[in-house]
């Protein structure tokens, strides 16, 4: 059936006034135009929706079917329009955002203190290494993804909202733990403890030590982040990491951060999406809170002597 929405509005208008005098008036429509709205309802039903008698008109029985169904559509349109409304408002909606591991501790503090600005707003956060992310964001499966700078080869916006340093760790015990500008070539003598290929720190690790002229000699390569980290602790290794994921394990002295030359490594946090994707006004407003907020979630410890 080919029902618009005005034809039922105009109908609604007429059944609440049991008067196409009284529905025009309402609707700033003439009389005429309003005869004719539903005439055509009629014409499309098959079937008169009111009955003249005397001076007064009267539902049909189809008519009184075409209340019924008509009051339920346009409820709908209205529920959907108010549903609108909100997300434009942020009072309500829904986010899925990828980070890639390094950047979780602080993502999550973000998006938590986002998700307290905006109460009624739910939002899915994944965890996932560098190679996951991107594939999230090639099939278009997020909204956004938090992560270091994308490759060139993707068809990808991004927007640098923070430092992130990359710096080489000890075990407080280590040899180098004590010594100051340690050359990059007494550094990559040791063992060194690495993500997985493709992993966004190890690809800068390997790119600033390609600049350089050299290559770590011995690695052991691990899953995690936290697995690393408890691998130099355990004097394991040496690892070059984001100084993000190591601030707790400084401020109880756990890990120390090495005194080396051309480091840290600069690198920078990214917010990203899909070129050609349209951010939702959820989603653009949670990108400006990352680009303006983010490093005042980030742990600062404070190094005692």
């Amino acid at each position: 059936m080919n029902i618009t929405l005005r034809q039922l509005r105009v109908f609604e208008a007429v059944v609440k006034h049991m008067s196409y005098t009284r529905a025009s008036e309402e609707l700033h429509l003439t009389q005429p135009a309003v005869s004719m709205q539903i005439r055509q309802l009629e014409d499309t039903v098959g079937m008169p929706l009111f009955e003249q008698l005397g001076k007064r008109i009267y539902l049909t029985e189809a008519g009184n079917e075409m209340l019924r169904y008509g009051k339920r559509i346009l409820h709908e349109v209205n529920e959907a329009d108010t549903v609108f409304n909100e997300m434009r408002g942020l009072h309500r909606g829904h986010l899925d955002i990828a980070v890639v591991t390094t950047a979780n501790a602080f993502s999550s503090k973000v998006l938590a203190a986002f998700l307290k600005k905006y109460e009624n707003i739910s939002a899915n956060l994944m965890v996932e290494n560098r190679v996951k992310v991107l594939e999230h964001l090639q099939k278009n499966a997020i909204d956004l993804a938090v992560m270091g700078k994308p490759p060139a080869s993707m068809d990808l916006t991004f927007q640098s909202f923070m430092e992130n340093p990359l710096v080489a760790v000890a075990s407080p015990d280590h040899p180098l733990s004590t010594e100051k500008k340690i050359p990059l070539t007494s550094l990559i003598k040791y063992t060194f403890l690495v993500r997985e290929a493709g992993s966004g720190t190890r690809i800068a690790m390997e790119r600033f030590l390609s600049g350089h002229g050299l290559r770590i000699h011995s690695e052991v390569e691990m899953s995690s982040n936290e697995a690393i980290k408890e691998g130099v602790q355990a004097g394991l290794g040496l690892a070059i990491v984001s100084m993000h994921t190591i601030l707790l394990e400084l401020e109880t002295h756990r890990l120390e951060v090495l005194d080396v030359e051309n480091m840290p490594i600069k690198r920078n946090w990214y917010v990203v999406h899909r070129k050609e994707k349209r951010l939702s006004q959820l989603a653009q407003t949670f990108s400006d809170f990352l680009i303006s907020d983010a490093s005042q979630y980030v742990f600062h410890p404070v190094r005692t002597s």
